[in-house]
Protein backbone atom coordinates (compact mmCIF):
# COMPACT_ATOMS: atom_id res chain seq x y z
CA UNK A 1 0.00 0.00 0.00
CA UNK A 2 2.83 2.55 0.65
CA UNK A 3 4.57 1.56 -2.60
CA UNK A 4 1.80 2.86 -4.26
CA UNK A 5 1.38 6.01 -2.37
CA UNK A 6 4.76 6.58 -2.99
CA UNK A 7 4.87 5.53 -6.98
CA UNK A 8 1.92 8.17 -7.25
CA UNK A 9 3.66 10.89 -5.48
CA UNK A 10 6.85 10.34 -7.50
CA UNK A 11 3.75 9.99 -10.86
CA UNK A 12 3.08 13.73 -10.18
CA UNK A 13 6.14 15.27 -9.04
CA UNK A 14 7.00 14.06 -12.70
CA UNK A 15 3.79 15.43 -14.40
CA UNK A 16 4.79 18.61 -12.30
CA UNK A 17 7.65 18.87 -13.67
CA UNK A 18 6.38 18.10 -17.42
CA UNK A 19 3.69 20.73 -16.64
CA UNK A 20 6.42 23.27 -16.18
CA UNK A 21 8.10 22.74 -19.46
CA UNK A 22 4.54 22.80 -20.97
CA UNK A 23 3.59 26.09 -19.21
CA UNK A 24 7.40 27.63 -20.64
CA UNK A 25 6.89 26.93 -23.74
CA UNK A 26 3.14 28.28 -24.08
CA UNK A 27 4.67 31.59 -22.96
CA UNK A 28 7.06 31.84 -25.28
CA UNK A 29 6.88 35.36 -26.39
CA UNK A 30 6.97 34.47 -29.99
CA UNK A 31 3.35 33.25 -29.71
CA UNK A 32 2.34 36.47 -28.86
CA UNK A 33 4.03 38.64 -30.82
CA UNK A 34 2.53 36.91 -33.57
CA UNK A 35 -0.93 37.29 -32.19
CA UNK A 36 -2.18 34.75 -29.87
CA UNK A 37 -3.73 37.29 -27.48
CA UNK A 38 -1.66 38.18 -24.61
CA UNK A 39 -4.29 36.95 -22.32
CA UNK A 40 -5.49 35.35 -19.53
CA UNK A 41 -7.70 33.33 -22.17
CA UNK A 42 -5.20 33.50 -24.91
CA UNK A 43 -2.82 31.82 -22.41
CA UNK A 44 -4.69 29.29 -21.24
CA UNK A 45 -5.95 28.35 -24.91
CA UNK A 46 -1.78 27.61 -25.10
CA UNK A 47 -1.27 26.01 -22.76
CA UNK A 48 -4.32 23.77 -23.55
CA UNK A 49 -2.21 23.71 -27.21
CA UNK A 50 0.61 22.08 -25.79
CA UNK A 51 -0.62 19.88 -22.85
CA UNK A 52 -3.09 18.84 -26.04
CA UNK A 53 0.15 17.93 -28.11
CA UNK A 54 1.87 15.82 -24.55
CA UNK A 55 -1.26 13.84 -24.19
CA UNK A 56 -1.93 12.95 -28.11
CA UNK A 57 1.96 11.86 -27.42
CA UNK A 58 1.05 9.79 -25.00
CA UNK A 59 -1.85 8.32 -25.69
CA UNK A 60 -0.64 5.68 -28.20
CA UNK A 61 0.34 3.43 -24.79
CA UNK A 62 -3.29 4.18 -23.35
CA UNK A 63 -2.64 1.43 -20.66
CA UNK A 64 1.04 2.18 -19.53
CA UNK A 65 1.21 5.98 -19.56
CA UNK A 66 -2.83 6.37 -18.55
CA UNK A 67 -1.78 7.17 -14.57
CA UNK A 68 0.42 9.91 -15.75
CA UNK A 69 -1.80 11.28 -18.44
CA UNK A 70 -4.07 11.62 -15.40
CA UNK A 71 -1.88 13.04 -13.25
CA UNK A 72 -0.27 15.50 -15.66
CA UNK A 73 -4.36 16.54 -15.88
CA UNK A 74 -4.91 16.85 -12.33
CA UNK A 75 -1.34 19.24 -11.75
CA UNK A 76 -3.30 21.51 -14.66
CA UNK A 77 -6.59 21.75 -13.19
CA UNK A 78 -4.67 21.85 -9.80
CA UNK A 79 -3.13 25.19 -11.54
CA UNK A 80 -5.73 26.06 -12.72
CA UNK A 81 -7.94 26.19 -9.43
CA UNK A 82 -4.95 27.90 -8.04
CA UNK A 83 -4.67 30.33 -10.42
CA UNK A 84 -8.37 31.29 -10.06
CA UNK A 85 -8.00 31.90 -6.40
CA UNK A 86 -4.90 33.98 -6.90
CA UNK A 87 -6.67 35.97 -9.32
CA UNK A 88 -9.51 36.61 -6.38
CA UNK A 89 -12.18 34.36 -7.22
CA UNK A 90 -14.30 33.57 -4.78
CA UNK A 91 -14.63 29.67 -3.72
CA UNK A 92 -17.80 29.66 -4.38
CA UNK A 93 -17.15 30.29 -8.05
CA UNK A 94 -13.96 28.61 -8.38
CA UNK A 95 -15.17 25.05 -8.90
CA UNK A 96 -17.94 26.04 -11.93
CA UNK A 97 -15.41 27.60 -13.32
CA UNK A 98 -12.58 25.21 -13.21
CA UNK A 99 -15.51 22.79 -14.41
CA UNK A 100 -16.10 24.94 -17.35
CA UNK A 101 -12.42 24.99 -18.12
CA UNK A 102 -11.73 21.57 -18.08
CA UNK A 103 -15.10 21.04 -20.94
CA UNK A 104 -13.26 24.11 -22.63
CA UNK A 105 -9.84 22.13 -22.36
CA UNK A 106 -11.53 18.88 -23.88
CA UNK A 107 -13.62 20.75 -26.47
CA UNK A 108 -10.22 21.98 -28.19
CA UNK A 109 -8.59 19.01 -27.88
CA UNK A 110 -11.02 17.09 -29.76
CA UNK A 111 -10.72 19.44 -32.35
CA UNK A 112 -6.74 19.85 -32.40
CA UNK A 113 -7.03 16.38 -33.00
CA UNK A 114 -9.35 15.74 -35.56
CA UNK A 115 -7.84 18.63 -37.60
CA UNK A 116 -4.46 17.26 -37.62
CA UNK A 117 -5.66 14.49 -38.63
CA UNK A 118 -7.16 15.90 -41.21
CA UNK A 119 -5.89 15.44 -44.54
CA UNK A 120 -7.55 18.87 -45.69
CA UNK A 121 -4.32 21.35 -45.27
CA UNK A 122 -6.46 24.54 -43.86
CA UNK A 123 -8.51 22.47 -40.82
CA UNK A 124 -5.91 22.60 -38.23
CA UNK A 125 -5.43 26.70 -39.20
CA UNK A 126 -9.07 26.79 -38.91
CA UNK A 127 -9.43 24.88 -35.52
CA UNK A 128 -6.83 27.29 -33.84
CA UNK A 129 -8.20 30.29 -35.56
CA UNK A 130 -11.66 29.67 -33.67
CA UNK A 131 -10.32 28.39 -30.80
CA UNK A 132 -7.16 30.58 -29.53
CA UNK A 133 -7.92 33.50 -31.80
CA UNK A 134 -11.66 33.51 -31.28
CA UNK A 135 -11.67 34.42 -35.08
CA UNK A 136 -13.50 32.38 -38.45
CA UNK A 137 -10.55 30.87 -40.35
CA UNK A 138 -11.25 33.12 -43.14
CA UNK A 139 -10.51 36.59 -42.18
CA UNK A 140 -6.83 37.71 -42.72
CA UNK A 141 -6.18 38.76 -39.57
CA UNK A 142 -6.46 35.05 -38.33
CA UNK A 143 -4.97 33.39 -41.13
CA UNK A 144 -1.85 35.54 -40.53
CA UNK A 145 -1.29 33.86 -37.19
CA UNK A 146 -3.27 30.61 -38.00
CA UNK A 147 -1.32 29.14 -40.70
CA UNK A 148 2.13 29.88 -39.15
CA UNK A 149 0.73 28.38 -35.46
CA UNK A 150 -0.64 25.28 -37.39
CA UNK A 151 2.74 24.89 -39.05
CA UNK A 152 4.38 25.04 -35.75
CA UNK A 153 1.56 22.80 -34.09
CA UNK A 154 2.73 19.91 -36.75
CA UNK A 155 6.26 20.59 -36.14
CA UNK A 156 5.95 19.90 -32.50
CA UNK A 157 3.83 17.00 -33.16
CA UNK A 158 6.46 15.19 -35.23
CA UNK A 159 9.09 16.40 -32.40
CA UNK A 160 7.11 14.59 -30.03
CA UNK A 161 6.37 11.54 -31.97
CA UNK A 162 10.59 11.35 -32.07
CA UNK A 163 10.24 11.38 -28.25
CA UNK A 164 10.91 8.32 -26.08
CA UNK A 165 7.18 8.22 -23.95
CA UNK A 166 9.62 6.63 -20.87
CA UNK A 167 11.40 10.10 -21.36
CA UNK A 168 8.24 12.18 -21.08
CA UNK A 169 7.08 10.08 -18.35
CA UNK A 170 10.20 11.35 -16.31
CA UNK A 171 9.03 14.94 -16.86
CA UNK A 172 11.37 15.77 -19.58
CA UNK A 173 9.97 16.83 -22.87
CA UNK A 174 11.56 19.40 -25.37
CA UNK A 175 9.71 21.50 -27.93
CA UNK A 176 10.54 23.07 -31.56
CA UNK A 177 11.34 26.81 -31.16
CA UNK A 178 8.24 28.68 -32.48
CA UNK A 179 8.91 30.09 -35.76
CA UNK A 180 5.77 32.52 -36.21
CA UNK A 181 7.00 34.34 -39.70
CA UNK A 182 5.43 31.45 -41.72
CA UNK A 183 8.43 29.79 -41.89
CA UNK A 184 7.62 26.34 -40.10
CA UNK A 185 7.11 23.30 -41.81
Amino acid sequence: MLSRIFNRDKTRDRARELYRDIIVQARKPAFYEAGVPDTVDGRFDMICLHMFLVMRRLKPEEGRTSAFSQALFDVMFKNMDDSLREMGVGDLIVGKRVRKLAEDFYGRINAYDRALNDDEEGALADALSRNILGLPGEEDEAGKVAQPLAGYVRQAARDLGNQKIDRLMLGFVSFPEPDMTGGAA
